[in-house]
């Protein structure tokens, strides 16, 4: 369940002018960026802030994604509505409630302990119970609930990790911006057997991806 009414014109207008305007179409994706209330996963002194055209900090060298990057990834992920969803850096928790509503099931590593602790208490107080979170190293994915129908990254690794590859179900996808910083390409790959169909969807820049746990 998400119920929050505060600040819904604000919303409302991000859409379509952030989103809708350069060429999302998804209803679904365009639904859910309304009604899920992105100044609830801001910081205090951002939340000002929390509706424009721009990521935001959120402490511990992270960030939410810019509204529009958050569409464009759940869209091109071509959720129907009953996957299995694999979410590698929950951040602030912001995509991962959007996920919540285009998909039956999220399971979401972060690798920082006080950011998940702060996401899970915001989904939670929206009441969200079809996402599990956990404290844990993305490059290892999340093996014990694999298989996932699709899979997305909200950091950038240099390549994607076999690890991560193998956790996807045949003809499933992921999404994720892949290289060094200044030169990422997020792209979409679909698993065809063994084999992995790739297209390159838009040059973007997200913070590195990082192996290990840490508490901040």
């Amino acid at each position: 369940m998400i119920t929050c009414n505060e600040r819904k014109d604000e919303r409302d207008f991000m859409v379509r002018s952030q989103i809708a305007a350069r060429g999302i179409r998804n209803k679904r994706v365009l639904e859910a960026m309304r009604k899920v209330p992105r100044h609830l996963f801001a910081p205090l002194p951002y939340r000002a802030e929390a509706y424009d055209d721009y990521p935001l900090p959120i402490g511990s060298g992270q960030t939410i994604s810019q509204p529009y990057i958050v569409a464009f990834m759940a869209e091109a992920l071509l959720l129907k509505g009953n996957e299995r969803v694999l979410e590698i850096g929950t951040g602030s928790g912001y995509q991962t409630a959007v996920l919540s509503m285009l998909a039956k099931e999220i399971y979401s590593v972060e690798r920082i302990a006080i950011l998940l602790e702060r996401a899970r208490a915001v989904l939670e107080s929206l009441e969200i119970d079809n996402v599990q979170v956990w404290l844990g190293d993305g490059f290892f994915g999340w093996a014990e609930k694999a298989p996932f129908d699709a899979i997305i990254l909200s950091a950038a690794p240099f390549d994607i990790p076999k690890t991560i590859l193998h956790q996807l179900v045949d003809g499933g996808r992921i999404i994720a911006p892949i290289g060094p910083l200044g030169m990422q390409t997020l792209v979409r790959m679909t698993r065809r057997n063994a084999h992995f169909d790739t297209e390159a969807l838009l040059d973007v820049a997200f913070v590195p991806m990082r192996p290990g746990v840490s508490e901040i």
